[in-house]
């Protein structure tokens, strides 16, 4: 008993009867796309973990000389944060469309404010 010697197998991609628009249709499916995101998920978290040990490690070398010397890790660690995570959608925060209900709020309280302000 015990575990198996080797390296687990993987499919590198998803289901191939997986139905986008219809992903109930297929439970099993669902479930193997579900794990596929995953993986695929804690794969670019963890590039984007080395990245930043190798920024890291490089601020500490060069000293005084980091800004010019680790401007290409910077860029690859910065380029592997964005849209990664466990947040609904992958966007990037900026990507993102205007909060009409903290713009109505605080269009509601200047209002207010103003309001209050004038003497008549």
């Amino acid at each position: 008993m015990g575990r198996k010697k080797g390296v687990p197998e993987f499919e590198e991609t998803g289901p191939d009867d997986f139905d986008p628009a219809n992903p109930y249709k297929d439970p099993v499916a669902m479930l193997e796309m579900r794990e596929h995101i995953v993986r695929e998920k804690w794969i670019d978290i963890e590039k984007a973990k080395i990245l930043r040990d190798k920024v890291r490690w490089c601020y500490r070398i060069e000293g005084v000389n980091h800004l010019q010397k680790c401007r290409h890790l910077v860029r690859l660690y910065l380029d592997a944060t964005r849209g990664i995570g466990w947040g609904k959608d992958g966007r990037h925060p900026s990507l993102h469309g205007p909060n009409l209900f903290y713009f109505k709020y605080m269009l509601l309280l200047f209002s207010l404010f103003h309001l209050s302000s004038i003497d008549f």
